[in-house]
């Protein structure tokens, strides 16, 4: 019998966060021992739980969710979306503009599938979140990485996006708060961003999905703001992080700018979104709900709340280990520490995790693993109590004190 291998549209595709170190975890929980997993930013494993309203909501609405919904999505959570933007300055935003999916992830995917033709190049930070680089890769296009400046605050290089767009440069992704970075983009970088679109044609790609969980003075700003009505917008975000959701998978895009121009393209992701009959109907139910009334994150984003207590905690003792230095994160729920070459001269920063995960039953995710340039970073995901994340920095300053 022939062997039955992979596509070939997979060759160039990666998702590290879920991938060898993963397996490696598993096998390890196979033999007995226990694993602290920090390498997904999944909130219900540390403690965290959906608001009541959400799941009241949801039950109620059970006996109505058992069929098909439109495939864009249900009437009342495509209003609360719009409203939600409408009320953030974007007035001419409507119903028709929403497309709801099943989270943040599916919707990159359907819109990458309807937006790309083979060898179309995107513009993507370094890091990123690899889903972009790797979903772009499997509808035929290319990722091209602009560098994200670590002396500024992870800000990115402008200059450097300018310089690397070409004649086939379509679109440009930016991830706002960032992961895995944790920057917040000042009103002039965001400007800037949506500037370079406009000069050179591009529709912009806004990952939005953190844009409630900021620390101290960081502000938020929408992309979309300052696209006006000469570049489209895809605006991308949902319930996982500040709702502690992850699993019911509710998401949306907001689509904004220049639709009269962008009426072929819409008409394809209406097909792909008819394609997969609808998203999760129930989870539907819960974005009215969620997006109206107390916000129930500020309670975490402040002094004294989990989200920014513990990303605080994992800062400050990161950058007392010697050789390793993380920039404040200004929102999101992780940290990316880099680890100094002439301290730790690592050629391949996924079998330093591996080793980490072997030595001290700890996982964490590689800087490559983000589309970084070099190995020398990694993520950590700081949703742990502080307690368990003051055992699993001691773990990796105990780990790092061996290679020094």
């Amino acid at each position: 019998m022939r062997p039955i291998r992979q596509s070939r549209k997979l060759q160039n595709v990666r998702y590290d966060v879920r991938g060898p170190i993963l397996v490696e975890a598993q096998r390890l929980e196979a033999e007995g021992h226990r694993i602290l997993k920090l390498n997904i930013g999944n909130t219900a494993p540390f403690g965290f739980e959906a608001p009541e309203a959400i799941l009241a909501d949801m039950i109620h609405h059970l006996p109505k969710s058992q069929g098909y919904a439109d495939s864009q999505g249900i009437w009342s959570a495509r209003t609360a979306v719009a409203h939600y933007y409408q009320s953030h300055g974007l007035k001419d935003v409507s119903v028709e503009d929403v497309f709801i999916g099943n989270g943040v992830s599916e919707l990159i995917s359907m819109v990458l599938q309807a937006f790309l033709d083979d060898g179309n190049e995107i513009l993507v930070p370094a890091p990123d979140y690899p889903l972009w680089t790797g979903a772009i890769t499997l509808s035929g296009g290319k990722a091209v990485h602009y560098r994200c400046d670590e002396a500024d605050d992870w800000n990115p290089d402008l200059a450097d996006i300018e310089a690397k767009i070409t004649e086939n440069t379509h679109g440009l992704v930016i991830i706002n708060p960032n992961n895995p970075t944790g920057a917040v983009y000042s009103e002039a970088t965001v400007r800037g961003l949506v500037d370079i679109a406009r000069r050179h044609e591009l529709v912009v790609f806004a990952d939005e999905i953190y844009e409630k969980i900021l620390f101290e003075d960081a502000v938020h700003h929408h992309a979309a703001t300052y696209a006006g009505n000469d570049v489209l917008s895809l605006t991308f975000s949902g319930l996982s992080k500040a709702y502690r959701v992850c699993g019911y998978r509710a998401g949306w895009v907001m689509i904004s700018g220049p639709k009269e121009m962008a009426t072929d393209f819409l008409e394809g992701l209406t097909l792909i979104a008819n394609m997969r009959m609808c998203s999760n109907v129930p989870a539907q139910h819960a974005i009215q709900t969620a997006l109206g009334g107390y916000q129930s994150v500020e309670e975490l984003i402040g002094p004294g709340g989990r989200y920014y207590e513990q990303s605080m905690l994992a800062h400050r003792l990161l950058n007392e280990i010697p050789g390793v230095s993380s920039v404040k994160p200004q929102g999101a729920l992780y940290c990316f520490p880099r680890l100094d070459p002439e301290v730790y001269p690592i050629e391949d920063d996924e079998q330093f995790v591996i080793e980490l995960l072997r030595a001290k039953k700890l996982l964490v995710t590689h800087g490559t693993g983000f589309n970084w340039f070099q190995p020398d970073h990694f993520r950590l995901v700081t949703l742990p109590d502080v307690a368990m994340l003051e055992e699993a920095i001691g773990r990796i300053g105990d780990f790092l004190a061996m290679r020094r």
